[in-house]
């Protein structure tokens, strides 16, 4: 194995991308400010200054806010909070593989849309619910993991409209929405219709994973519901955390974030689609236009599992993408995170996974 191995495989942020300065005169102002408050145990419902603020750049009742720690552990409550073992969640195909071990893991019976490149199949989606009667359908709307696709705007409006027509819940993961680097937004599903849509999201991929600050956004009945169970799980959330992301923002430090991580990750972006264009022509793929990930589906004939087992041997750690996909498939697919990697690197782990196709093509 070579010595420079490359891992494509974890969407984790940049090291060059954390504010470590920043947050260093955040944590000491949130300190200062607010120290009793964020060092005692507190309301399970989060930082009242912060959720505030979220409602407020929401233009929503600040009791539709809730902050715990980390959106994946939000999803968790709200599994436990709105559905029973035994019940239907429809989710896309792929989709992030941590949502399918949650629900999993709950009871439910995870089933899979196909997944296009500009967002779920619609009339798949309405076979789905006439067929499995889903409580609950997750999505991913924007820069999808591990897709990268982005859901079209009249997809999303027929959606929203078929979820209402059979009551099923429909929650929207949303922590790569602030990351466009080419192209217009669509319109948040909050904005097609108010209030129909629970959003969840984090400041994971924005500020740091490592401060554990996701929140969501909901009718007030469901926050009651979620809140109840987490403060019988874990009695108050990491308030220092939810201190330093209110001094961030409120000292208005996030716009020139965003454009400074735009500026970082937009060059890598382009770096894999010219590397792929160039070396994996026979490949398909989506064109992300932000978020950290690329999903690819290797040539026909060439299958992920032996891709995966020979990619070492040039120095290449994938993912399997049999995990993405909750009810079977995904042997051609790989995901390709890009976002912590430089654009010498991407072009050098597209060229070793290029040599690998080659060779398991060959051995065939």
């Amino acid at each position: 194995m070579p010595d420079d191995l490359i891992r494509f495989t974890r969407g984790v942020p940049a090291n060059e991308s954390f504010p470590v300065d920043e947050l260093i005169e955040c944590a000491a102002t949130a300190l200062r400010e607010h120290g009793t408050t964020l060092l005692q145990y507190h309301p399970v419902r989060g930082f009242l200054p912060l959720r505030e603020l979220l409602a407020e750049a929401a233009s929503a009742p600040i009791e539709s806010v809730f902050i715990s720690n980390g959106s994946i552990q939000i999803l968790d409550l709200l599994t436990r909070a709105l559905l029973e073992p035994g019940d239907v969640v429809l989710v896309e195909r792929p989709t992030y593989d941590r949502t399918i071990t949650t629900f999993r893991r709950a009871g439910m019976i995870v089933k899979g849309v196909p997944l296009e490149d500009d967002g779920m199949e619609i009339d798949a989606l309405r076979e789905a619910i006439d067929v499995h009667r889903p409580k609950l359908l997750y999505v991913i709307p924007d820069f999808q993991n591990p897709s990268g696709s982005t859901m079209r705007a009249d997809k999303r409006a027929a959606m929203l409209s078929l979820a209402e027509a059979y009551g099923v819940r429909v929650v929207a993961d949303i922590p790569y929405r602030p990351l466009r680097y080419v192209g217009e937004d669509a319109p948040g599903l909050a904005e097609i219709a108010p209030g129909q849509a629970i959003e969840l999201s984090s400041f994971s991929k924005l500020i740091s994973p490592g401060m554990r600050v996701g929140w969501m956004r909901a009718p007030e009945e469901i926050v009651d519901r979620v809140a109840a169970i987490a403060e019988d799980t874990y009695i108050t959330p990491s308030m220092l955390s939810q201190g330093i992301v209110y001094e961030f923002l409120a000292q208005g430090r996030m716009p020139a974030t965003l454009e400074r991580l735009k500026a970082l990750y937009a060059p890598r972006l382009h770096a894999i689609l010219d590397a792929l264009n160039a070396r994996m022509p026979s490949a398909r793929w989506v064109r992300p236009e932000g978020g950290f990930f690329l999903g690819l589906t290797l040539p026909e004939g060439v299958d992920g599992a032996e891709v995966r087992a020979a990619a070492p041997g040039e120095g290449l750690v994938l993912s399997d993408g049999t995990g993405f996909f909750a009810d079977g498939g995904g042997s051609r697919f790989v995901r390709l995170p890009f976002c912590a990697l430089t654009e010498r690197e991407i072009d050098d782990a597209v060229a070793r996974l290029a040599r690998v196709v080659d060779r398991v093509r060959r051995d065939g």
